[in-house]
């Protein structure tokens, strides 16, 4: 297990397709049923998704939209079917979409993407076993802000016609919520054409109102810094929202999500803890 670990450790750190090898090579959970792959919800080549249907008895599930990270500017969801399988098997309709990337779009297509593929995911959601009206949306890094800036700034939900209820929790994986001034490149690249930057900010749209969040870091994150959850947890304390947090102790940026893989799990309670929060914001 050791030299296995190692190995895909390696993987992440090399520049040739690592999540795609991971993807190939890491066990994963048993299928629940046919995951649907390539399921358009746009009319663009990015915007496509995967379904992967829910473990456990037939009543409707939850629903779990899951948006990966890449700074913006890259990622397949093809590569997170072990995170599709993790959900799915925790009893969860797990949605898996692509959205439009940096640097051909910026700020906020990605977000308008996003919002499009929970607003398929609340229209489709019965027909394959899932609550449309209880839908939870998780992400990694970029992807754990596109998920909190959904939950929090309306504007993006309502645009893509979903009820703000249907949205009952946000999950982020260490994610930027506080991140201006732009401090590097990629954060340059992905907002620093938008002429008003605080609108960018996850911070900003803090809300008593808000589906409940829960954040998610490690504390030897370096790539993505823990003062990001210290300070929207601050705002949406003083702002009155609901609001839970949990720093894992040694966790880098790419263990919070390799936390959902099978061989990491031991390594943390990041799955049971995300796992535990949406069913709960789910009853």
């Amino acid at each position: 297990m050791r030299v296995w670990i190692g190995l895909m450790m390696t993987f992440l750190t090399v520049a040739c397709s690592p999540l795609a090898m991971f993807n190939t090579a890491v066990p994963k959970d048993p299928p629940a049923g046919q995951v649907e792959t390539g399921i358009a919800y746009g009319e663009g080549a990015r915007q496509r998704l995967d379904v992967y249907p829910g473990a456990g008895p037939a009543a409707a599930k939850p629903v779990v939209v899951f948006i990966y990270g890449g700074s913006w500017a890259s990622g397949r969801r093809q590569d997170y079917a072990w995170v599709g399988r993790a959900l799915a098997a925790q009893g969860f309709l797990t949605v898996v979409p692509d959205y439009r990337l940096v640097p051909d779009n910026v700020y906020p297509d990605f977000l308008a993407d996003c919002a499009a593929a929970v607003r398929w995911a609340r229209d489709n959601a019965a027909r394959f076993g899932g609550d449309p009206e209880r839908i939870v949306v998780m992400g990694h890094s970029a992807g754990a802000y596109n998920a909190i800036m959904l939950a929090l700034d309306r504007r993006f939900l309502d645009a893509a016609g979903v009820p703000q209820t249907a949205i009952r929790g946000a999950v982020g994986l260490s994610g930027p919520y506080d991140f201006y001034p732009w401090d590097t490149p990629v954060s340059e690249a992905a907002f620093g054409r938008f002429p008003d930057p605080q609108q960018t900010q996850p911070v900003t749209f803090a809300r008593a109102d808000a589906p409940p969040l829960l954040l998610l870091h490690g504390d030897a994150d370096t790539t993505v810094r823990p003062r990001n959850v210290a300070r929207l947890e601050a705002r949406m304390q003083a702002a009155g929202g609901t609001v839970e947090t949990k720093i894992y102790p040694g966790m880098d940026h790419k263990g919070a999500v390799l936390a959902l893989s099978r061989p990491f799990r031991a390594k943390s309670t990041l799955l049971p803890d995300a796992v535990a929060f949406a069913k709960r914001v789910t009853e």
